[in-house]
């Protein structure tokens, strides 16, 4: 799966949570949640639709590396390289 995908993915779980985010450009670099107004409750629905549209188990140790786009697209495509043969 491709960064670009990776991205849109994770666009469209944010859409899904926070609608009004349609049509706003997000900083790549800047924190997520200073940019969307996201409450506590609205973070983990986030990370429950990243597990459910990635299959990928995010342990809440993590969390914290989720803090903006391009490094929720980082942590993801890393999760998501094949491991060795």
């Amino acid at each position: 799966m491709t960064h670009d995908e990776i991205r849109a993915g994770v666009m469209a779980t944010l859409l899904a949570i926070a609608p009004e985010l349609a049509g706003e450009p997000l900083a790549n670099d800047r924190a997520l949640r200073e940019q969307v107004d996201l409450d506590s409750m609205d973070w983990l629905n986030v990370i429950v639709g990243l597990h459910q549209r990635f299959g990928v188990d995010i342990p809440e140790a993590d969390y914290a590396r989720l803090t903006t786009l391009d490094a929720i697209v980082a942590y993801l495509a890393g999760r998501l390289a094949p491991g060795p043969a």
